[in-house]
């Protein structure tokens, strides 16, 4: 039985990625504006509305009826499904397809414990199982047990987005205003938490090293991929450069894109996040 592979649009995906699956899109709002992730509102516009506005945008989860429509689609195709959705302690939406999932067979949904350039790695590495001929089951059963090799870290540029989002005070994001203090962020257990704070992009980007060293190193055979948040791709860049020591060893090209909603407008823009499987 052929198996498509159904994501929702918080996984922060490279075009030929997006084009092997089926995207279910959640509902972004700034205040009373309302969009669909990713179908009427994209990445850049986003980060423009957010640098224009002091409204704090908020997500709804997708709802199990738009899943059951994937789900319905893959029944007529005679296929079975994969489902990989962001972290359930940051979204309602990997429960919304499970519930969607009770009235079908052959459909396996993923908490993929992660999001953005963490839920991109483990979709793709779901299409990498799937090329090397795995069934639907035997996909799931995989993802269930490499996702919790992913890590994803990311280093902020400014706390005033975290501020904004209730996640430091006022006098924490002044203060770090002032000394120039960069966040160093990560999703652990499916929660977004700080690991530590740098004195400028230079400490910072030293600071990412030193997570992944920590970590034990990337597994360069599993899918690696970058993200920036904002219009600019200038900080990334930068640290792709001071940290290409741990890149051009096992990688060909530096592969990366621009990060979505749920970590954007938390991070806001110039933060760079990396996410790979440990080895």
């Amino acid at each position: 039985m052929k198996t498509r592979i159904i994501v929702d649009s918080t996984s922060d995906l490279l075009a030929e990625i997006k084009s092997r699956v089926n995207v279910v899109a959640l509902t972004l709002r700034f205040g009373d504006e309302e969009y669909v992730d990713g179908v009427t509102i994209d990445h850049h516009t986003f980060y423009e509305k957010l640098v224009e506005t002091d409204v704090v945008p908020t997500t709804s989860q997708a709802t199990p009826a738009m899943f059951a429509a994937q789900y319905e689609a893959a029944k007529e195709a005679g296929e079975s499904a994969v489902v990989i959705t962001l972290s359930s302690k940051l979204s309602g939406t990997y429960q919304s397809a499970k519930i969607a999932a009770l009235d079908y067979d052959n459909v396996y949904v993923v908490d993929s414990g992660t999001v953005a350039v963490g839920g991109g790695i483990l979709v793709e590495r779901a299409l990498q199982l799937l090329d090397e001929g795995l069934e639907a089951e035997e996909i799931a059963k995989v993802l269930e047990e490499e996702k919790q090799k992913i890590l994803i870290v990311a280093l902020v540029d400014t706390l005033e987005y975290l501020k904004r989002g209730g996640r430091v005070s006022k006098t924490v994001a002044f203060a770090g205003a002032v000394l120039n203090i960069k966040p160093v962020l990560s999703v652990e257990d499916g929660e977004i938490r700080m690991l530590g704070k740098a004195r400028g992009s230079k400490q910072g980007n030293n600071l990412l090293v030193q997570e992944i060293e920590k970590a034990g190193g990337v597994d360069f055979t599993k899918p690696v991929l970058l993200g920036y948040t904002g219009l600019s791709d200038a900080l990334l860049q930068k640290y792709i450069q001071d940290s290409k020591h741990i890149w051009e060893a096992g990688l060909h090209d530096v592969r990366y894109t621009t990060v979505g909603s749920v970590i954007g407008t938390h991070a806001g823009p110039g933060a760079v996040a990396v996410a790979f499987f440990k080895k």
